[in-house]
């Protein structure tokens, strides 16, 4: 059985992570799409348990979450009764520490209160037993979720936005609804007020799109799996937290955050040859 040699995978994940399609990876690299998508998920699969046993015991003070929409075969609107369940939009739970910058737990599923516990749950289990504060977006579960995963352990807070628009509606807006008011709410504890905030993480959501094609609005790139979803985010995130330099820490955000010693090389997340 024909193996792809270390330098072609690694020139395959390379190109996926600077935000290139499969097809456009399959002209350059000369690998076939399927065998692309299989080291996709290979090696996604192999991140997330490189994530799962490396991001623990996270000292953190003031993390941030947030949500960023995709969707998988298609979007909701045309997603008919017969069509596999996991079609239609598909949301990533993504939490950052403020100060690292590392991303210490993310969940890929529907905007619903499981996947809400879910990621609420896996954060929980990322970090030291020490409190810290928690800054999400409005969205409703997390008011009773933090509530039940923390009990009152961290200092809560939610940043309400309030938008406009510039008389563009539904499908004819390509630009961002204007922002007309930003309310903070606190939850529970004393949030120090200077802190509630969501811009950090928000901009990892920029980060997500220009680094993964399938995130890209308006082409034929999105997702066909949700596997393949699952397995580049996973990607995604071991190389931002271990892999490559943040520009303003000079280091990678796990070795900001103490859990990693130097710069990870882009073939340690692929799976060990046999």
């Amino acid at each position: 059985m024909y193996t792809l040699a270390s330098e072609k995978k690694l020139a395959v994940i390379a190109s996926l992570l600077e935000g290139n399609s499969v097809r456009s990876t399959e002209r350059m690299t000369g690998v076939h799409r399927d065998t692309i998508c299989r080291l996709l998920v290979e090696t996604g699969e192999n991140c997330a348990v490189l994530l799962d046993s490396h991001v623990r015991n996270i000292h953190a003070k003031y993390i941030q979450a947030d949500e960023i929409w995709t969707y998988v075969g298609k979007k909701d609107k045309h997603v008919r009764v017969d069509d596999p369940e996991e079609f239609g939009n598909q949301w990533v739970f993504v939490a950052m520490d403020e100060e690292t910058k590392l991303i210490p737990s993310f969940v890929v599923g529907k905007r619903t209160r499981d996947t809400t516990y879910a990621f609420l749950l896996d954060l929980q289990k990322r970090l030291v037993d020490a409190r810290f504060q928690l800054t999400t977006d409005g969205f409703v579960f997390y008011t009773r979720g933090v509530e039940d995963v923390f009990a009152g352990t961290c200092d809560f807070a939610q940043l309400v936005k309030l938008f406009g628009d510039y008389g563009q509606h539904d499908e004819a807006r390509y630009s961002p609804p204007r922002i007309m008011e930003v309310i903070s709410k606190i939850r529970d504890g004393r949030p120090d007020l200077d802190h509630i905030c969501t811009s950090h993480v928000e901009r990892q959501n920029l980060t997500m799109r220009m680094c993964m094609r399938r995130f890209t609005r308006l082409t034929n790139a999105f997702s066909k799996k949700l596997e393949n979803l699952k397995a580049a985010c996973a990607l995604h995130f071991a190389h931002y937290n271990f892999c490559r330099v943040h520009s303003s820490l000079r280091v990678t955000p796990a070795m900001e955050a103490g859990i990693a010693a130097e710069v990870w090389p882009l073939s340690r997340l692929l799976l060990p040859t046999t």
